[in-house]
């Protein structure tokens, strides 16, 4: 498939970034901001708590040894249930909703394209639409794991020498879907949770077409 051909599905925002970068933390702000200026909207991430998602979460936390080729097909399928399901993605946007999600497609091409190489995640996702916005969260390795530092429950893929193939594997997916009608925000996460949160409101307003200040800021 040509990568200008694939659809984007509009008011759907994606928020990615290597582990530690904030992402989760980030879509909770959106949720609360979202919230209080009365904006109908759906917060979701992946792997989700389907069956299949969980099954992900137990090969991620080290509890179910697997081929990284088998977890790249589960990652797969939960996205496509979390897309097509009754209470999925595109069920929230027919009904108007803004759905924000943690994680989508590019951790797929990210992190199994750094463990099983990037053929077979990318041809297992090419046929899955993009989302108008895609907010990339870049950090430095390093920090990332620094910041890791004390989590209780670590996953198989915190480690420095794997997440500076993941930030890699980021920069390579972007690099792949330029000429898609995505828009990419680039956000600095090693700034404070208020400066990055602030950034990503500002390009929701924009892109939702919202006037400027609408959604206030983050004063978390």
């Amino acid at each position: 498939m040509n990568i200008a051909d694939i659809p984007v599905l509009n008011r759907f925002v994606v928020l990615e970034g290597p582990d530690g970068a904030g992402t989760t933390t980030q879509l909770r702000a959106i949720d609360e901001v979202l919230s209080r200026a009365g904006i109908p909207h759906w917060v979701t991430c992946e792997p989700t708590d389907s069956p299949i998602g969980r099954l992900a979460r137990q090969v991620l936390g080290g509890k179910l040894p697997v081929e990284q080729g088998t977890l790249a097909h589960l990652f797969a399928a939960d996205r496509y249930e979390h897309l097509n399901g009754e209470d999925g993605i595109l069920a929230h946007l027919k009904r108007g909703e803004v759905v924000i999600c943690d994680r989508y497609i590019f951790s797929s091409l990210a992190y199994q394209g750094s463990s099983c190489g990037l053929e077979l995640p990318l041809s297992l996702n090419l046929s899955f639409p993009l989302p108008e916005l895609l907010v990339f969260f870049d950090l430095d390795p390093a920090l990332s794991m620094t910041r890791l530092e004390g989590r209780k429950n670590r996953d198989i893929y915190e480690t420095l020498p794997f997440l500076e193939r993941v930030q890699a594997g980021y920069e390579e997916a972007i690099r792949l879907f330029a000429l898609a009608a995505m828009k990419v925000h680039r956000v600095n996460a090693s700034l404070t949770r208020r400066e990055v949160g602030n950034s990503i409101l500002k390009e929701l307003e924009a892109r939702l077409g919202l006037s400027p200040g609408i959604l206030g800021a983050n004063t978390d």
